[in-house]
Order: structure tokens, then C-alpha cells, then sequence
């Protein structure tokens, strides 16, 4: 069963974050990792979103996405997620497919 991984980052150092993102795509598709949504400008229909970007991401399995976060090579990544901003970040388990 899919699992996923969303993300509401607000970045405030872009160059340091910029770091971050050079390695990440990398590491996510070395872990069978798909990067679904990444969106700077979401469009809001209830509330507030004062995050400056938000993402998606899914994995075939738990496994597959805790395999990637806890690696040395994504580990060493988010020093400059970090150091360059401050996220909520929560795992959402997928439906069963029919």
C-alpha cells in the first residue's frame, strides 16, 4: 500500500535551501521514491497557508520511505532543509487498492 509524504516548508534562506534541492531528487528516486507536487503558490479554498512551498511525495511502501529518510545521503541533505527552514512534515498511510 502507497504511502506518502507532505510537506509544508516555509524557507528562509533560499541559498541554503538551494542546496537542499540540488541532491534531493537523487537520493528520492535512489529510494523508489516519486516526487508528486512541489508548489510555491497553492490555491487556498479554506484557511491560511503561510508556508512558502509545499510538497508531495509517495513510496511504494513504508519501508521503501523510511529507507530513504533515515539514509546517511538524505540525513546529510536535510542539514541544509534545517538550517534554511522550518517544516511540518506528516506521513499519510495510502487506501487499499482494489
Amino acid at each position: 500500500m502507497s504511502v506518502y509524504v507532505i510537506a509544508q516548508i516555509t524557507i528562509h534562506d533560499r541559498e541554503r535551501y538551494a542546496q537542499y534541492g540540488a541532491g534531493f531528487m537523487d537520493v528520492l528516486v535512489q529510494h523508489g521514491g516519486e516526487l508528486l507536487v512541489v508548489d510555491e503558490q497553492p490555491q487556498v479554498l479554506e484557511g491560511e497557508w503561510p508556508h512558502t512551498r509545499s510538497g508531495l511525495l509517495r513510496f511504494d511502501t513504508r519501508a521503501q520511505l523510511d529507507t530513504w529518510y533515515f539514509s546517511s545521503a538524505y540525513q546529510a541533505l536535510a542539514e541544509h532543509r534545517w538550517a534554511a527552514s522550518v517544516a511540518d512534515i506528516a506521513v499519510l498511510q495510502g487506501l487499499p487498492q482494489p
